[in-house]
């Protein structure tokens, strides 16, 4: 399975950075909010391929769906604001060497990272045997769930949150545009 998620993996990374990329390149704003929202789409592929499928959905929904309605609203609302020419890009030295210096730091340390899903990396060798063992004695057969309700609560409480906050004033800005 390896095999066929790995080339995946690479691709679809590869089609974020290209289109972060276009994003920050794209004089025109009506098209840099369509490769944003290519972007959080490919993003939402990506943490599906990486099997987070909650993570997917609220990526899709918000990253792509609700925040590319909002910026094409208020293109929409405001386009004076958005037609004067782009300045042309300039990339300082310092921010550079910054950029290099994370990249490489990045390249040196990554490949010491145990395998994506090794069961014998550290983090599973105690947390994974903790919730296994722990998740029958709350009354909760599955895992995942006794994860994402008991012990997780509260971030799941605030993604949930975050998602109708969004919803909300994406309905709300809409409405105003509309009118």
């Amino acid at each position: 399975m390896s095999e066929v998620v790995d080339p995946l993996v690479a691709a679809l990374l590869a089609l974020c950075v290209l289109l972060a990329v276009a994003v920050a390149l794209l004089a025109d704003a009506v098209a840099a909010v369509v490769a944003f929202g290519a972007y959080g789409l490919s993003l939402a592929m990506l943490w599906a391929v990486l099997r987070a499928p909650d993570v997917a959905l609220t990526e899709a929904g918000v990253g792509a769906g609700i925040s590319t309605a909002l910026f094409l609203a208020v293109l929409r609302r405001f386009p004076e604001a958005f037609s004067a020419p782009k300045v042309r890009f300039r990339v300082r030295p310092a921010t550079a060497l910054t950029a290099g210096g994370t990249a490489l730091a990045l390249g040196v340390t990554v490949p010491s990272l145990p395998a994506f899903g090794d069961p014998t990396a550290p983090a599973f060798r105690r947390v994974v045997p903790f919730y296994l063992a722990d998740a029958p004695a709350l009354g909760i057969d599955n895992v995942v769930t006794a994860i994402l309700v008991v012990y997780r609560g509260f971030d799941t409480f605030g993604e949930v949150v975050v998602v109708f906050t969004a919803g909300v004033a994406a309905a709300a800005v809409l409405r105003e545009v509309a009118a």
